[in-house]
């Protein structure tokens, strides 16, 4: 597809502390605190959230999909499951205070089906008041073509200016089909999106990769995240891709990635993988959680861990709603925030000391952000 060049990438990052400690998957406590506000409502499959240079919180919509002939089918789904169609409804949602939101960025490359959940825009940072937000895919790059040919940007990242105005500036998918990091499939998705002063750094969900961004817009791998073998509902052992969904940066360095897991989804079988700054194998530096969708930590080196359904994708009734954020001192203390979250999508941390969750992240019209109040 065309793309803006020459591309260039001046992030502006923050510094964060990842403190996640190895540990089991023992039940955590269950805090006392109010119940969290709404702040946002009304929104079309709400996923990354980044506060912007002008104080507000912006949240990105992976939209509703749309009715035009452009279709694809359900990754992995049977042959009978209705196909995913196009819909330039993806956006960016700005939020000024309880209730104060407005669509700010509209048309971006959305699919969906008749469940209405959707792909499209999945995450969001900033630099120097342009934004950057990864669009997901989720199958063979080659599948693409029409999309292609017809301008639509999918498993992309897009820039948009401070005026609202953006344009795809990369074509992030690409690399799976040349380079096919992990050797298994063809299947790319990219998800959870980093940016830096010098670099752009992406998690590709369906190549079960973390993946780099050169300043000239070259594209490399940093780390592979291997498939793991899990007993499977049946009772057998099956293998298990890892998914990885969020990543982020610690002051020394190194990358922590927060994975899904792929099928059978068992409970207690995600994990936060460390990556050197290089590149590298990465390191298991937490366990026990389940479908992690995202993983925030504050000034303080505190992690919250947002699951995005706590019984498991593939639990024994079919996948369950319930999600949980999940609160980790720098000691590996584990406390539950929140466990009557409905499918949430990302977490970002307030400047005044609040936790922000996307809520409702699979849902067509009654996406929402809700606020936590700050720990003491």
């Amino acid at each position: 597809m065309p793309l803006n060049r020459p591309f260039r990438l001046s992030f502006s990052g923050f510094i964060i502390l990842m403190a996640l400690a190895i540990a089991s998957a023992l039940p955590a406590p269950v805090l006392a605190q109010a119940p969290p506000l709404i702040i946002a409502s009304g929104l079309d499959n709400p996923r990354g959230l980044a506060f912007g240079p002008d104080g507000a919180l912006y949240v990105v919509e992976a939209g509703r999909g749309g009715n035009s002939s452009l279709c694809l089918p359900e990754a992995g789904a049977p042959p009978t499951t209705p196909p995913r169609c196009y819909g330039p409804t993806g956006a960016v949602t700005r939020i000024s205070g309880v209730g104060v939101q407005e669509r700010v960025v509209t048309g971006l490359p959305s699919l969906a089906g008749p469940s209405g959940q959707a792909t499209g825009p999945h995450d969001i940072q900033f630099d120097s008041g342009n934004a950057f937000i990864t669009i997901g895919f989720g199958g063979n790059p080659s599948a693409r073509a029409p999309f292609v040919a017809a301008g639509i940007g999918l498993g992309t990242l897009v820039k948009v200016l401070p005026n609202g105005q953006w344009s795809y500036v990369l074509d992030l998918s690409i690399y799976e089909a040349t380079a096919n990091p992990d050797g298994g499939a063809i299947d790319t998705n990219p998800y959870g999106l980093l940016v830096r002063p010098d670099r752009g750094v992406f998690t590709d969900a369906g190549a079960n990769a973390l993946l780099k961004i050169d300043p000239n817009g070259t594209i490399s791998t940093l780390a592979v995240f291997p498939d793991r073998t899990v007993l499977g509902s049946a009772g057998t052992l099956v293998p298990m891709q890892a998914v990885p969904t969020s990543v982020t940066l610690a002051p020394d360095g190194n990358y922590y990635v927060g994975e899904l897991t792929g099928f059978p989804f068992p409970v207690g079988a995600a994990q936060v993988y460390r990556v050197p700054p290089q590149g590298g194998t990465p390191v298991v530096a937490a366990t026990g959680f389940t479908n992690i969708i995202d993983v925030a930590v504050d000034a303080n080196g505190v992690g919250y861990v947002i699951e995005h359904d706590a019984d498991g994708l593939n639990g024994a009734v079919g996948p369950g709603q319930t999600g949980r954020l999940i609160r980790v001192t720098r000691d590996g203390t584990r406390t539950v925030l929140s466990n009557t979250l409905i499918r949430p999508g990302g977490v970002a941390l307030g400047p005044d000391g609040a936790i922000y969750v996307s809520n409702r992240s699979i849902s067509v019209g009654s996406g929402e952000v809700v606020r936590f109040a700050p720990v003491p």
